[in-house]
């Protein structure tokens, strides 16, 4: 039986904006099991950004359980939820999000800085994983003088920097050109099958999402379809 690292179990959030309730996600529950491909896609107002945050412990829901290693994260305050992020999660953005007064070294051990790694440790670690990622002769380079792919390589190098066991992509490829999106994609597959990464990519983009072991649509913040390899279940 493989193993559940994330568990959502009826979970809902809901935004006050005003005087409107806006229910951004509507009892969706979802199992997230370990050395698992999933993509969560759907079309912009579906709710996979919202669930992206609730996966990636950068919100709580406001009714509902997430299970992380089986710790119940909706009841965390922000410091024990920052904590887990670091340890537990590695996150990749569309827009890299790299500082760029950082050259590349600097922007893939500043993670495990933060994790109070040893300055030697953290340095050839982070060393390691560019090399990985293909960009070892660009150590010392800034984000101005990469290409979009290899700010993308860089941010995969850093999300790895304190060996999460959960990687979650928001539409890492989408702000790349198709060749070097396959490029960055074949990487993050890599990942999840040689050094047996549980990957989570949000996207809008079915071309991106069949590459999955898994696919979760959510519509109007539901769960609508799952595919199984190749399967596919309707959720009425």
């Amino acid at each position: 039986m493989k193993k559940t690292v994330i568990e959502l179990k009826d979970v809902w959030k809901t935004y006050n904006m005003g005087k409107v309730k806006v229910n951004a996600l509507q009892g969706v529950s979802i199992k997230i099991n370990k050395g698992e491909f999933l993509a969560i896609i759907g079309k912009s107002g579906s709710g996979k950004s919202t669930i992206m945050n609730l996966i990636g412990c950068l919100d709580i829901p406001s009714k509902g359980n997430i299970f992380l290693d089986s710790r119940d994260i909706a009841k965390l305050n922000e410091s024990k939820l920052a904590q887990i992020r670091g340890k537990k999660i590695g996150f990749i953005f569309q827009q890299f999000n790299l500082i760029n007064t950082l050259n590349a070294l600097e922007n893939v051990t500043l993670p495990g800085e933060f994790q109070n790694m040893e300055n030697n440790k953290v340095s050839e670690s982070a060393k390691q994983l560019l090399e990985f990622v293909d960009m070892k002769d660009r150590l010392h380079h800034k984000p101005s003088q990469l290409s979009g792919g290899q700010m993308q390589r860089v941010a995969i190098a850093r999300a790895l920097i304190n060996d999460p066991e959960i990687i979650l992509a928001d539409e890492p490829t989408g702000a790349l050109d198709s060749k070097t999106g396959e490029q960055v994609l074949n990487l993050l597959k890599e990942l999840n099958r040689k050094k047996g990464k549980s990957l989570v990519i949000v996207t809008h983009d079915h071309s991106i999402a069949k590459h999955a072991d898994r696919i979760i649509e959510l519509s109007d913040g539901k769960v609508l379809k799952e595919y199984y390899n190749g399967r596919k279940h309707e959720n009425n």
